[in-house]
Parts: C-alpha cells; sequence; structure tokens
C-alpha cells in the first residue's frame, strides 16, 4: 500500500474520530484519546484504514483488548462494502475457476488491505452493535475442516435474526462482499 500524504492521514483520521462520536455505543468504554494514541503508536495501520474507508467499509472502533491494548476496528457499514463484493472466498477457489472468473476473491482481498474477514463470532458481535447485512451477506473466516471440502460460510441477518450459511468456495455474487478487522 501506497502511504498516505499528511493531508489525506488528517482527513481519514477525522472521519474515523466522527465515526467514533456519532456511534458511542460500539465502544462504550473507550475515549478517542485511547484510539488516538494506539494510531499514533501504529501509523501503518492508517493504511488499512484507509483502505476500508476507500471500500466503503465505514470503519470503527466496535471493542478493546485489555489484555494487549488493542483497539478493534470492523467494518460497520450497513451493507457489505460495496467495493468488496462479487468476489469468491479464496484464491485457490478463484484459481480453480474455468469460466466466468471473479476479479478475485475474499480473502487475498483482505490480505491485500492488511485486514482479516471477521469470524462467525465477530461477526455475531457486530450485529449486537447494530443491524447489518439486512439486503447483503458477508463472507467471514471459514474453519479449516470446511474449507478442506470446498466450502465456506457466510452470514447475513434476515427476520431479526443472524444467519450463517455456506457455499461452494467458487461461488460469487453482486450482493456478497466480505466484512473486516483490523487489531490497532
Amino acid at each position: 500500500m501506497a502511504t498516505m500524504k499528511p493531508k489525506e492521514k488528517s482527513a481519514l483520521v477525522a472521519t474515523l474520530e466522527a465515526r467514533f462520536q456519532a456511534h458511542p455505543a460500539r465502544h462504550r468504554k473507550l475515549t478517542w484519546a485511547q484510539v488516538q494514541a494506539r494510531l499514533d503508536a501504529h501509523a501503518a495501520a492508517l493504511d488499512a484504514l484507509k483502505a476500508m474507508e476507500d471500500t466503503g467499509g465505514e470503519p470503527d472502533v466496535v471493542g478493546h483488548d485489555a489484555g494487549t491494548g488493542e483497539v478493534l476496528f470492523f467494518d460497520c457499514a450497513t451493507e457489505t462494502p460495496a467495493g468488496r463484493r462479487s468476489l469468491c472466498y479464496d484464491k485457490q477457489a478463484l484459481d480453480a475457476r474455468k469460466e466466468n472468473k471473479p476479479a478475485g476473491s475474499a480473502v487475498q482481498s483482505a490480505a491485500d488491505m492488511g485486514i482479516t474477514l471477521l469470524d462467525e463470532a465477530a461477526y455475531r458481535h457486530l450485529q449486537t452493535l447494530g443491524e447489518f447485512d439486512l439486503k447483503t451477506s458477508s463472507w467471514i473466516l471459514t474453519p479449516p475442516a470446511i474449507r478442506q471440502r470446498g466450502g465456506a460460510l457466510f452470514c447475513d441477518r434476515r427476520y431479526g435474526q443472524v444467519f450463517t450459511y455456506h457455499n461452494g468456495v467458487q461461488s460469487y455474487y453482486a450482493a456478497r462482499g466480505f466484512r473486516g478487522q483490523l487489531r490497532v
């Protein structure tokens, strides 16, 4: 990732702070000063947060690891980020497709951005902070035993419930993307 210019960094930090202030229920035990201190100490994390922002993820703080001091950012866009849809699950699945290949894969795209996919527990935690993916769905980090059999998991929220489903790893849909997380 290219390093941002000072003006870009300032604009991104202002966006993150405004979002943090607008959604206090997502991070009740944290102050912006704590988040800012983590960002100052880990400036490279801003590149990943910019990639999350640029692809429509609307990253926000959703927690804090008391053991490590890390601040946890998740994609908090109402629907799965628009700039990360129509992707199959991983590179192996992408390489295996013979026809109608999507532009990429969720796992590789996340890695390229410097983030990881939410796993099922993280996705369910996100859903306690609001209602997400009411019209879309998001690939989630799939356990190896399922992936080895050619499957992958995705989640969404319908009928007031969070659902976890499965699909073949090579599948992709215009309304399915992925949500990421970053520990700073």
